[in-house]
């Protein structure tokens, strides 16, 4: 055992404990957590204007604080960038999180002093809890990779600002730099495939023992590698033992990655964004990602049939179901308060509270009254392909809406490793699969309402030519799975393939 796995084995095993012991605290630990913000937030512009002297309970806080989206938070997050003190948080934030997705263009999200240890630490904790319970230490010996954003920093209002993933560039310990990769120099470069040339120079004679990214751009990662070497992957990092990924459902991509290294590895689901690091996987054994219940951050859940009401319903922890959806909202120690994320989760255990991301409030199709979600489509997709033996690069769905009953249909753009045998067979079996998942489809297929979905086959690398287009290849870019309209749908017509 080399020095620094050494070291990493007490200190797992410490880190491991706490979190085990924060899982039979959890409600206690959001409660408290509340009243610290609360405390905090009293001092602030927000909380004069929410009258925040004056709540004591959830109940009072969750009617004087309306959910807002983004969009809400812009007047205060343009105040903070003119300079001005103690809006959303005391003082000022030490960053910006940059991030796109809103109707009018980029997001501002604000990292403060007492945030920040919630995205690094809890990456970390992830880590450790993997070590901990697998015994595997000695990925802290070799090298880890960590495909980003460019750790380049502009100034809004004074303030440090850029991508999450670069802001945690200028986190990660000294000393952990040494195991580092890619260089500084290459994580600053801009253009994606340049970038991903370099990283492939840089670390295909390395001693890669953990790789971290969102899948898609791993699996561009991996095939460079291959390409360059004529190898799998673990031919080329023997040592290679554990992938960290998060940003999108694993499932679709997993069978082509394992695949790509030639071997099955154990894998770290995490579930961090801008606006906080919410769960992570803490076990290899159980389903899920534990929620981050003790880390500033207190939850609110509005149940998913509820989610467009003027008024749904909002439920704290202790309330919650298993197996049910919600939209999570979050009250942090970022200054962010009442703050739809956009993302459903479901929870699979609630002793400990564990989760599983199931999709974005804005990616759905319900142009037919159906309300087709992420989980649904997901799940669809994966059986079928699994029945068939067949791998899936990416895929996202768009409704087609034509004059005439029993004409209109949800169109699916699908690339394939290799494609079926039988395309039009598959699509059946797809759409089996979802109308046992959701009834109102169903329904609409049986009332001859919808035809059947007809799957488009992209040709091979359509989906990154795609995303080249529209300037978002690589980074934390990703395809939505669904979309209520027809604009990615109109452009993915010009890489189908055709027969």
């Amino acid at each position: 055992m080399k020095i620094k796995s050494f070291f990493a084995k007490p200190f797992a095993g410490y880190v491991h404990k706490q979190i085990k012991k924060s899982m039979l605290t959890a409600i206690e630990d959001q409660e408290r957590i509340l009243k610290e913000l609360l405390k905090t937030g009293r001092k602030t512009e927000f909380g004069k204007e929410h009258n925040y002297n004056n709540i004591n309970t959830y109940g009072e806080f969750s009617q004087a604080v309306p959910l807002r989206d983004y969009e809400g938070f812009k007047p205060y997050i343009e105040l903070i960038k003119q300079g001005k003190h103690n809006i959303l948080w005391k003082g000022l934030p030490i960053y910006f999180a940059k991030t796109s997705g809103t109707t009018s263009g980029a997001k501002y999200i604000p990292i403060t002093k007492e945030s920040v240890d919630n995205h690094f630490d809890t990456a970390r904790n992830a880590f450790f809890c993997y070590m901990s319970e697998t015994g595997n230490y000695s990925g802290a010996d070799g090298k880890m990779i960590f495909l980003s954003g460019s750790p380049v920093l502009e100034r809004m209002g004074g303030i440090p600002t850029g991508r999450l993933s670069g802001i945690s560039n200028h986190l990660i310990p000294r000393y952990l730099r040494t195991n580092q990769l890619p260089s500084y120099e290459t994580n600053c470069i801009e253009d994606w495939e340049t970038k991903l040339d370099k990283i492939v120079e840089e670390t295909i004679d390395q001693d890669m023992r953990m790789i971290s990214g969102i899948p898609p751009w791993v699996q561009m990662y991996f095939d460079r590698l291959i390409e360059r070497s004529g190898k799998k992957v673990k031919d080329i990092f023997p040592n290679f033992k554990v992938m960290v990924h998060g940003g999108v459902n694993f499932e679709p991509y997993k069978a082509k990655l394992f695949e790509s290294i030639g071997a099955k590895i154990d894998s770290i689901e995490t579930f961090p964004a801008s606006e906080g690091f919410f769960a992570f996987q803490d076990s290899q054994q159980h389903e899920g990602l534990l929620l981050n219940t003790n880390f500033g951050i207190f939850y609110e859940f509005i149940p998913i049939q509820q989610v467009f009401e003027a008024n749904p319903a909002r439920i704290s922890l202790k309330d919650v179901k298993v197996g049910e959806n919600y939209a999570l909202v979050i009250n942090s120690n970022a200054g962010l308060w009442g703050y739809n994320l956009g993302d459903t989760v479901k929870f699979v255990s609630v002793d400990p509270y564990r989760i599983v991301v199931t999709g974005r409030i804005k990616h759905y199709i319900s142009a037919f009254g159906e309300h087709v979600i992420g989980e649904e489509v997901e799940y669809s997709l994966m059986k079928a392909a699994e029945r068939e033996g067949l791998k899936i690069t990416e895929f996202t769905v768009a409704p087609m809406v034509e004059q005439g009953k029993g004409k209109s249909y949800h169109e699916w753009f699908v690339e394939f490793e290799d494609s079926p045998a039988d395309l039009r067979n598959f699509s059946l079996l797809v759409d089996e699969n979802l109308r046992k998942k959701n009834i109102y489809y169903d329904d609409l297929i049986t009332g001859n309402i919808l035809q059947t979905l007809q799957i488009r086959s992209v040709r091979k690398n359509g989906f990154i030519d795609y995303m080249k287009s529209i300037g978002k290849l690589g980074g934390q870019n990703k395809v939505p799975r669904l979309s209520n309209d027809r604009k990615i749908a109109e452009e993915l017509t010009k890489y189908v393939q055709h027969s």
